[in-house]
């Protein structure tokens, strides 16, 4: 019971923050909720199913380019003007599409060759952005994508709403979309990792020949964990490019999505615990809210000169942080939170 409580505290909370914060806060903790989607979605890949993908900053962009383009105008660059919803799930299934394309692949590699395999996908990606500027806008200007709409409801600045006499903006609806993004992307992957899809996952990644002599179709297993967790990836690239605010290919592999954001997801997993979908929320609250607060504490604490900045900063605390849970905690995050709990009891 006290665990509801703690629960249901914590979503009070959080549907209360964007009444007290100021945008730039609000803009900070929308970016965490970004990397807890991707998160949540490599767990599912990396540590249910036992398969190593680098190929998530690809898989981001996908999902990011498809939104634009279903949803953008059709005027000098392609777009189908599709509502934003209908816009948002085909981005998502498109994605899920691409990544089962890549199953093949998955389904014949393991381990370090697989995620060698899946980086390729980043380069490919790169490729593809700035060559396909009818659909990107190009690395030069780019293309902004539709306003998210639900209803008619528009979750941009436009029209007026208030809550408790508090005017309700486009950083505060943006909050609130993304905010039950993820709260319907957590509660899926809870519920696949108790279902038969789930035991499968697992079974692969413990013995491929056990999964096979117990009835498991490994190769579907591990097409179908792919497809999911591009999906994931493809609902974060939706909520990158909203939070943007503008789709913007990179002009090098080291961009929005390219291998350092690939990186960051994988530490995500590995700091919160590989596997537990809780931890991967925790893991994106590191990796992607350190950079954040940095930035915005960076004027008051004075540490930032030259060429050192907050996301070079966050880089090596994150970086440490995954060489002590491989050293001391292998289950991150997570184990160290269910062994807290053990010793409370």
């Amino acid at each position: 019971m006290s665990k509801r409580l703690l629960w249901l505290a914590g979503v009070l909370v959080l549907l209360a923050l964007p009444l007290y914060l100021e945008a730039q806060w609000l803009k900070a903790g929308q970016y965490m909720m970004i990397g807890a989607v991707g998160a949540i979605g490599l767990t599912l890949l990396t540590g249910q199913a036992g398969q190593l993908s680098l190929a998530h900053g690809f898989f981001l962009l996908v999902g990011a380019t498809s939104y634009t383009v279903l949803s953008g105008p059709g005027d000098n660059l392609v777009g189908l003007g599709l509502d934003p919803l209908l816009a948002l799930v085909g981005a998502v299934v498109i994605t899920a599409l691409t990544g089962m394309a890549f199953a093949p692949v998955a389904g014949r590699l393991r381990g370090i060759y697989l995620g060698v395999a899946s980086l390729a996908l980043v380069f490919l990606g790169l490729y593809l952005g700035q060559e396909w500027e009818t659909l990107t806008g190009g690395t030069s200007t780019g293309r902004a994508p539709a306003a998210f709409e639900l209803f008619g409801f528009s979750f941009s600045n436009s029209g007026e709403f208030a809550i408790a006499g508090l005017p309700i903006r486009g950083a505060e609806r943006i909050w609130y979309l993304f905010l039950a993004l993820l709260a319907i992307a957590y509660l899926l992957a809870r519920g696949a990792v108790r279902t038969r899809a789930g035991r499968s996952w697992r079974a692969v990644r413990d013995n491929e020949a056990a999964a096979t002599a117990m009835g498991v179709d490994v190769a579907r297993t591990k097409a179908a964990v792919f497809a999911v967790s591009s999906a994931y990836a493809g609902l974060a690239g939706v909520m990158t490019v909203l939070w943007f605010d503008i789709l913007k290919p990179d002009e090098s592999e080291f961009g929005t999505y390219g291998v350092n954001t690939s990186i960051a997801f994988l530490a995500m997993v590995i700091i919160g615990g590989l596997g537990s979908v809780t931890g991967a929320v925790v893991g994106a609250l590191v990796v992607f809210g350190l950079p954040q607060l940095l930035t915005l504490y960076s004027t008051d604490l004075g540490w930032f000169t030259g060429s050192i900045t907050p996301v070079l900063v966050s880089s090596f605390v994150y970086g440490a942080a995954i060489v002590l849970v491989v050293l001391f905690e292998p289950g991150g995050l997570a184990a160290l939170g269910r062994r807290l709990k053990e010793l409370r009891r």
